[in-house]
């Protein structure tokens, strides 16, 4: 009895050793933030009401500038759709905004500001893995400051593609 109990603490302690995947749910208002951000070599301080001025906003986290190129590069090609549609798009990570100065112009073509987030503003978005990095989680806020698209799918993917299909279809 004493092996099985010890067996079920040792995977309770294994469960919660590694938290579950969270994002803020469709209606929720968006936490307001401005941060440091980069578009290619350009410096620049990114408000979230800023760019809600224009239309829905595509943000996406990714969990570390470099291991993320490939959906970097998939929003970066899909960028003129998504203007076409109405959106602006950022990505965020916590990366330096050095760091991510070199991401951005390499990876991403400055297509598309880079922002540094804090811990507090992984916090906000509900996005911290509790690693020092963040899920790979990608939202679509509306004009209004609300939540109206979520996918925290672990792989890249479909971020890109799901979020050009959402904002297209909010325009119609």
């Amino acid at each position: 009895m004493t092996s099985a109990f010890a067996r079920v603490v040792a995977l309770l302690a294994l469960c919660l050793a590694h938290p579950a995947m969270a994002a803020l749910a469709v209606g929720d208002t968006a936490p307001e933030f401005a941060a440091d951000a980069v578009q290619g070599n350009s410096a620049m301080s990114l408000a979230l009401s800023d760019l809600r001025k224009s239309g829905p906003v595509v943000v996406f986290f990714v969990p570390s500038a470099f291991t993320d190129g490939p959906a970097c590069r998939d929003f970066a090609e899909k960028f003129d759709q998504f203007r076409a549609a109405g959106a602006s798009v950022m990505g965020i990570s916590r990366d330096s905004t050095d760091t991510l100065a070199r991401f951005s112009a390499g990876e991403c073509g400055g297509r598309f500001p880079m922002a540094s987030a804090n811990e507090a503003l992984v916090n906000a978005f509900d996005v911290n893995d509790g690693a020092m990095f963040n899920t790979r989680t990608t939202y679509v806020i509306t004009p209004e400051g609300k939540i109206a698209f979520v996918n925290d799918d672990p792989e890249f993917g479909s971020h890109a593609k799901a979020a050009l299909a959402f904002v297209q279809a909010m325009k119609r």
